[in-house]
């Protein structure tokens, strides 16, 4: 029989997969601001996520129309949103890059089309990765913002074996919005807001206990200046 815990923990993924966005304002922010006062002293404080950006490079293979065409109405099926074309900055002789080609696909999701997509990337998407472990914790940048690749676009449901000529990934980035104070505005306060919140939206990470042997966020802060020591000092001795 199950227990309480496994229990409420059904009923959460429920609410999650009901409605994502209601679950987060009514259900995790009143949630973390009771249970971490000192963190976030009110709503405009608790991390919430932005936007989602998916990207797609396909190099001088844009310059084919099928392909490119191909690419756009898989994205189009994935989210739901047409993408816009990434174009060169410049021109670059070594790669026959030419200024202001097509090189790629870019889509920017808000909203509810945003969790609508997070909805399925969490509990549907994931599952079809073959030995899937979950996601580093390492892949949070400076500033807070959480980038990951997928290698290919069959794992998505609306995508369909027989229509696929080429495997392509992506690499998908979900940006916060971090409403901390300037005193919690270092990159680990950052980051810690960000695992926070992928911990109650069952985000798959699968490394969070890389920290438990810390005592405290003041001695990650140390092991991370003292790494950062240790790898310029071997910079200044290539």
């Amino acid at each position: 029989m199950l227990n309480q815990h496994s229990l409420e923990e059904i009923a959460e993924i429920h609410r999650l997969l009901e409605d994502i966005k209601k679950e987060y304002e009514e259900g995790i922010k009143p949630i973390l601001i009771k249970n971490s006062p000192k963190l976030f002293k009110n709503s405009h404080t608790v991390p919430k996520l932005r936007k989602i950006q998916l990207n797609r490079g396909l190099g001088l293979a844009a310059q084919n129309t099928n392909v490119l065409k191909k690419s756009i109405d898989e994205f189009v099926s994935i989210t739901g949103q047409k993408p816009l074309i990434t174009r060169s900055k410049k021109a670059i002789a070594g790669f026959k890059i030419r200024e202001d080609i097509e090189l790629g696909l870019s889509v920017t999701l808000r909203g509810e089309k945003m969790y609508t997509f997070l909805t399925k990337l969490i509990f549907f998407t994931f599952a079809q990765i073959r030995d899937f472990r979950g996601l580093s914790l390492r892949s949070f940048d400076k500033a807070g913002n959480y980038t990951f690749g997928l290698k290919e676009q069959l794992i998505f449901p609306e995508i369909d074996y027989e229509d696929v000529d080429q495997v392509q990934g992506f690499t998908i980035t979900l940006v916060l919005d971090d409403g901390s104070p300037k005193y919690r505005s270092k990159t680990m306060d950052k980051i810690l807001n960000g695992m926070i919140l992928f911990k109650f939206l069952r985000f798959p990470l699968n490394d969070c206990g890389y920290y438990d042997k810390y005592s405290s966020f003041s001695d990650i802060n140390r092991a991370w200046d003292r790494k950062k020591h240790l790898k310029r000092k071997r910079w200044s001795q290539e």
